[in-house]
């Protein structure tokens, strides 16, 4: 039985005794513990999340945190979870980009069932909303233009000034709202704001702005609109629209949360949502922006939202990454109010220990350099054994071909090697893997003194699984077939970021961009089983570490590969 610790992130698992056998032991999160207290105050009596992301880019790995957690609570307390885009910004919201989201919260596993929802579904709600809120004097329309409005709000030290539109008629201001609505205003001519208080200690409450005119077409309303509400006023009206019970974001909208119950009070919605906050998941030395993608997008250093080195979602899944490894990593990272930063190399540790029991291992010689075994029966082939997975017998095995000619990795030979250097040299002996010792005899080079082929013989009698004893060998090497072998492209990456340097260069705010970022290795050979490997499938390549067939770049006769991660790091787990 497992004793799990939730709250700080890390599974705890010890052996109980019998008694103990019998229930499962669980602290429990700070939101979970809120949710529990409203539903033991019959404050609600089911719980209903929501997603709800502006559709102005990809979604990146601290979104999986939020996917993850509301979806998990909804699962947890048998209610429902609600999808929603919120698109209240036509000026940087894309199709692209709800196609996208959608795509990453299915491969997620987060389901969203029927309940797909857009906030421009709910704009006429939204204005019917403004209107009651006219009506009860808690909304004026401002002549003021955006540079006014800031000046008179006021800083942290010094209260703001009252609006000198603040006091126009609710009949005045039902009229030059109705306006807005027709487009008879110029974009920023007006806005609406609420009615509450300039004086207030919240910088958010001096009177916020609640509808802007913007002449754009919109994505999903197309032309319907001129007029557009602020995300503060449409999200609380589209929890409440939608039965929302529990609002989780992220710690900046903590101060935004007394609008949030402002708007839902003033608008008297008989079952108002709650807002809960937590903190962000920030991974060190990576790019997230919006900005900084679009700008290493639009300059060509990475082919597209998607690239692997970033780590959009879509850009880790085409990387190889697992939905299983996320969710490994988020569960990790706990949730709390407190932000923190995790490495980079604990998201590598979560996908290679989820991928190393259940993916086949294929020999792959991605820098490679031939090998005659001169002694070999020429135009002789013969059928190893090679087993799928070390580590999980239950993946069973595959055949490899063998014969007198095959590729080996450049470092596994060396002219003069230096000392503990147990491959290929001349005079030594090595394991040639499921296969035979082979000798090293000699080696050929080429004009600029680069070997090219290296000469061996074997011993019939020392082949894989013979019961062979006689002699030992230190070394064990991989190959692949000259002739069967499968031509692969394979790229090996780094971070897109210089790690020493950081992130952002402190001068200009520019990146700090590796230039070695991405090695693409053109003239690989993969063993014959390969063949055929579609798109997102991956593999173990022995001492290479587990790829992935890249599904935009990848053909059926040109496969291409992405180095999801080594074989082995040096992280560790924190200390339980």
């Amino acid at each position: 039985m497992l004793l799990k610790k939730r709250n700080g992130g890390i599974d705890m698992a010890e052996n109980m005794t019998p008694a103990e056998e019998t229930k499962e032991v669980v602290s429990k999160n700070f939101i979970e513990q809120e949710i529990d207290k409203d539903l033991a105050e019959g404050v609600y009596d089911t719980v209903h999340t929501r997603f709800p992301p502006e559709p102005n880019g990809y979604l990146h790995i601290g979104h999986a945190k939020s996917i993850l957690l509301n979806y998990g609570l909804a699962q947890e307390y048998g209610g429902k979870f609600n999808m929603r885009f919120d698109d209240t910004n036509p000026t940087k919201e894309k199709s692209e980009f709800v196609e996208s989201i959608k795509a990453d919260i299915k491969w997620l596993g987060a389901d969203w069932e029927d309940r797909l929802f857009f906030a421009s579904d709910y704009f006429d709600q939204m204005y019917e909303g403004a209107v009651k809120l006219i009506k009860k004097g808690k909304a004026y329309v401002s002549d003021l233009s955006a540079d006014e409005i800031r000046a008179y709000r006021g800083t942290l030290t010094e209260p703001g000034k009252k609006d000198p539109y603040s006091d126009r008629s609710i009949e005045e201001n039902l009229e030059l709202f109705e306006n807005m609505k027709n487009g008879m205003y110029e974009d920023g001519a007006k806005v609406l704001r609420a009615h509450i208080d300039m004086a207030s200690p919240n910088i958010n409450m001096r009177d916020p702005i609640l509808y802007r005119v913007a002449h754009m077409t919109h994505h999903n309303t197309g032309d319907k609109w001129c007029i557009y509400p602020m995300y503060d006023f449409a999200h609380p009206i589209e929890d409440a629209i939608e039965g929302i019970t529990h609002s989780i974001c992220t710690l900046e909208f903590e101060d935004h949360r007394p609008l949030y119950d402002w708007v839902v009070r003033e608008l008297e919605y008989p079952h108002p949502p709650r807002q809960i906050e937590f903190a962000k998941m920030y991974l060190t030395n990576v790019v997230t922006g919006k900005r900084y993608i679009k700008k290493l997008v639009e300059d060509k250093i990475v082919d597209g939202w998607d690239d692997p080195r970033l780590v959009s979602i879509a850009a880790l899944r085409r990387r190889g990454f697992t939905p299983e490894s996320i969710k490994k990593f988020v569960e990790l990272c706990g949730v709390s109010k407190a932000n923190s930063s995790a490495e980079y190399a604990m998201l590598e540790y979560c996908v290679r220990e989820d991928l190393k029991l259940k993916r086949p291992r294929m020999m792959a010689v991605l820098d490679p350099i031939k090998l005659v075994i001169d002694n070999y029966p020429e135009g002789q082939t013969e059928m190893l054994e090679a087993a799928n997975n070390m580590e999980n017998p239950e993946l069973g095995s595959h055949q490899v071909p063998f014969g007198r000619e095959l590729y080996i990795e450049r470092d596994d030979f060396m002219e003069e090697p230096p000392k503990k250097y147990f491959r290929l040299f001349p005079g030594n002996e090595v394991r040639l893997m499921h296969a035979y010792f082979v000798k090293c005899t000699s080696f050929e080079k080429d004009e600029n003194g680069n070997v090219t082929v290296v000469h061996c013989t074997y011993d019939p009698a020392t082949k894989a699984g013979s019961g062979f004893t006689e002699r030992k060998v230190k070394g064990t090497i991989h190959w692949v077939p000259a002739k069967e072998a499968v031509k692969a492209e394979v790229r090996l990456y780094e971070n897109l970021v210089d790690e020493e340097k950081g992130v952002y260069n402190k001068e200009d705010g520019s990146l700090n961009l590796n230039p070695n970022s991405l090695t693409v290795l053109k003239n690989c050979y993969i063993e014959p089983a390969i063949a055929g490997a579609k798109a997102y499938e991956s593999f173990q390549f022995v001492r290479n570490g587990f790829f992935c067939v890249d599904y935009k770049d990848s053909k059926e006769d040109a496969l291409v590969f992405n180095r999801i991660v080594s074989l082995k790091s040096s992280f560790k787990l924190p200390k339980k």
